[in-house]
């Protein structure tokens, strides 16, 4: 499965839509997690519908979505850029392999939060998402339609191989140019099993649910995880946290590790790398 973006008009209908297809990129951010397969099936979706809103982003900004519950879900963060790079991890405890276990369920009482940062602005735009729906393509139609003011369907599959969302939307005066195009395919779409979001590629897909249709495909974006180390930062980070309190730590310890949760990697000090980084004059700090 390739990793890709593509969007799509139904030029007849006035309906617009997008698909995203994420295999290696979606096999890279669980590498190393084991996560229950009800925890990975909602980060797939979340992370194909993250990068369905970010491919509609008109300048360069970061687009998150944090979701913290009191559940076994207890956080779940996906971010992606202007250039389709995403990142994320969930974190859940306490949760039996019960791959159809609900969202309330999963994450109880909840809060998913959107944060939308751009350079060119002050500080992030931040908004709540409703937690309305049993699933996470209810929640985002829920979103979708009342952010943007146009109906809107989302069709999400989840395995550990691949991801795939196809999302659908009204453009208005869709109606006046034909008033059954949206209900017909709405219909249409609801006939799609997950074994075939997953399985088909693109064409085959859409020739097969909307073969009476025309469709204009657009040229696909790739979309790729990207979780760089950043050493500078994790350095700044010790060398803030101050000389005495390193070397108290490495006493105890042996070593200083400090583990990047969202990426999934750790970050080792021996004694001489702390020696190297604070240096023969620097101060010892209180």
């Amino acid at each position: 499965m390739e990793d890709t973006v593509q969007r799509l008009l139904f030029e007849a209908l006035d309906i617009r839509g997008a698909i995203v297809r994420l295999g290696p990129s979606w096999q890279a951010m669980q590498a190393g997690r084991a996560y229950p397969a009800p925890v990975a099936r909602v980060l797939g979706e979340m992370t194909a519908v993250t990068a369905i809103i970010a491919a509609q982003l008109k300048q360069a900004g970061r687009l998150t979505f944090q979701l913290r519950g009191d559940g076994p879900l207890s956080m779940l963060v996906i971010d992606c850029n202007e250039n389709l790079q995403f990142r994320g991890m969930a974190r859940a405890e306490g949760l039996a392999e019960d791959a159809n276990a609900s969202l309330e369920r999963l994450w109880g009482h909840g809060q998913l939060m959107l944060t939308l940062d751009l350079p060119q602005a002050r500080e992030p735009y931040q908004s709540f998402v409703p937690l309305e729906g049993n699933s996470i393509a209810a929640v985002f139609e829920h979103y979708l339609e009342q952010s943007e003011q146009q109906p809107s369907r989302l069709y999400l599959a989840a395995s550990p191989e691949g991801v795939t969302g196809l999302f659908l939307q009204t453009l208005p005066g869709a109606a006046e140019k034909d008033a059954d195009g949206w209900n017909r395919l709405q219909q249409l779409a609801a006939t799609l099993k997950p074994e075939e979001l997953l399985g088909l590629d693109t064409e085959t897909l859409l020739g097969r649910v909307f073969a009476e249709e025309t469709i204009r495909l657009y040229p696909p974006r790739s979309v790729a995880y990207h979780c760089p180390e950043d050493w500078d930062k994790v350095r700044d980070m010790l060398r803030a946290v101050g000389r005495q309190e390193a070397e108290d730590i490495l006493r105890e310890h042996g070593e200083i590790v400090i583990l990047d949760d969202i990426c999934n990697r750790e970050y080792r000090f021996d004694a001489q790398a702390v020696a190297d980084l604070f240096g023969p004059d620097a101060p010892t700090l209180h």
